[in-house]
């Protein structure tokens, strides 16, 4: 039975963590239909910032702050080179996405790996370390939920702001963008921001709970939030009272899950991206069977 408690927390707890990211994905690549490839590289950005940050000694939250500040910038890059400079949506990520390697190197001052061991991190700072030892040993899960249940209900409120629909829009109906006297461009630039901003955050997070940050983590990271977002909205689309970000989340949780039980069943680790693709090829095609012949519909928020 332990064996089994452990299994279903760990699983919570990268699934609230990956959770923040598949939130980011969403904006991108639901909302706006953008095929943000930078993911993958504002990522391990989150987790370099945070562990440059925190192994000089500054507050792992402020940490947290700077690294979805940082991984904004690198989404607001992405829209400037297709909005502006008119590259097409998938090049200007792969661009920003191989700039992030050298910048996450240059962070890291040219290691792969940064560890930063028995400094503060908002697992064992703060207001954690007051908790009583049967909380605390469930800390990290308790954070990443508060965590990814904090940023979902951001989210909400800003897509129902003016800003917010006109972004939902913006995917769908930019004509209706341009009557408003907005421009769909400008909306992209936020969208991207925002959804890469989330990832960044969700990098900074998990490289607090391993107390190390690695330059390579970022591969496979738009395949695991495409894959969640997929996950989430065909199994849950029609629950009406459920958001579509509570949709990705629990999205996250699942595919974590279905990654979990395989590697339970004895796959080898040197499979797990390969069964990472499995997963989302399987979530596409049924994801299409599901959506074929019926209308899309805008969700309410």
């Amino acid at each position: 039975m332990d064996i089994i408690i452990g299994i279903m927390r760990n699983i919570l707890e990268e699934g609230f963590i990956y959770g923040i990211m598949a939130m980011g994905v969403y904006i991108s690549y639901s909302v706006l239909h953008f095929p943000d490839l930078s993911v993958d590289g504002t990522f391990p950005l989150g987790m370099c910032v945070t562990a440059a940050l925190i192994s000089s000694g500054v507050n792992p939250y402020v940490a947290c702050v700077v690294a979805f500040i940082c991984g904004a910038c690198a989404g607001c890059v992405t829209g400037l080179l297709h909005v502006k400079l008119r590259i097409t949506d998938l090049l200007s990520g792969i661009l920003v996405m191989t700039a992030m390697w050298s910048v996450n190197l240059v962070i890291t001052r040219g290691s792969a790996v940064v560890p930063f061991y028995n400094k503060d991190t908002i697992f064992n700072s703060g207001a954690v370390s007051l908790l009583p030892d049967g909380l605390y040993a469930w800390r990290i899960l308790l954070i990443s939920a508060v965590a990814a249940i904090a940023v979902k209900l951001i989210l909400d409120l800003y897509l129902k702001t003016k800003s917010g629909l006109l972004l939902r829009a913006t995917g769908d109906n930019q004509q209706f963008v341009k009557s408003v006297s907005r421009g769909p461009g400008t909306m992209k630039i936020i969208g991207l921001t925002i959804g890469n901003g989330c990832t960044a955050l969700a990098g900074s997070i998990l490289s607090q709970v391993s107390e190390s940050a690695n330059i390579n983590s970022g591969t496979g990271m738009v395949v695991m939030g495409l894959a969640s977002v997929i996950i989430g909205t065909s199994i849950f689309k029609r629950l009406s009272i459920l958001k579509p970000t509570a949709m990705v989340l629990t999205g996250s949780v699942l595919y974590r899950a279905c990654l979990a039980v395989a590697m339970q069943l004895g796959l080898p680790t040197n499979y797990l991206k390969l069964l990472m693709a499995v997963i989302f090829t399987f979530a596409l095609v049924a994801n299409n069977v599901l959506a074929k012949g019926k209308k899309y519909e805008t969700p309410e928020y």
